[in-house]
């Protein structure tokens, strides 16, 4: 399994960014993605999952109206697209995947977003 996030950088408070996930060496259409980040000092947290058929997205309570992630099977590409930034949200940023729900993610190396004026 290969992941590799693009698409971070600076950006102002209330800006928008979007984050891409190149993915290989895997059945892409069967895995459930994710996005993921981790602030300095702070846990790793799940920021949005998406299902294998797209059908279900879930995100967390900070990011929900304003993330929202997709994916592209015929591209094996995931993305997020972020709006109305917070200085929060800065942190790395991770693309993920996993078989299925209780296995374990495979991680790529992560994509860094600063919100900062």
């Amino acid at each position: 399994v290969q992941l590799v996030e693009s698409g971070g950088g600076l950006v102002q408070p209330g800006g928008s960014l979007r984050l891409s996930c190149a993915t290989s060496g895997f059945t892409f259409s069967s895995y459930i993605l994710s996005w993921h980040r981790q602030a300095p000092g702070k846990e790793r947290e799940l920021v949005a999952a998406i299902s294998s058929a797209g059908g279900t997205r879930n995100y967390a309570d900070s990011v929900k109206g304003r993330f929202a992630i997709s994916r592209d099977n015929a591209k094996k590409r995931v993305y997020l697209q972020m709006d109305s930034l917070k200085r929060e949200d800065t942190a790395m940023y991770y693309c993920a995947a996993r078989r299925g729900i209780g296995t374990t993610w495979s991680w790529g190396q992560g994509t860094q977003v600063t919100v900062s004026s």
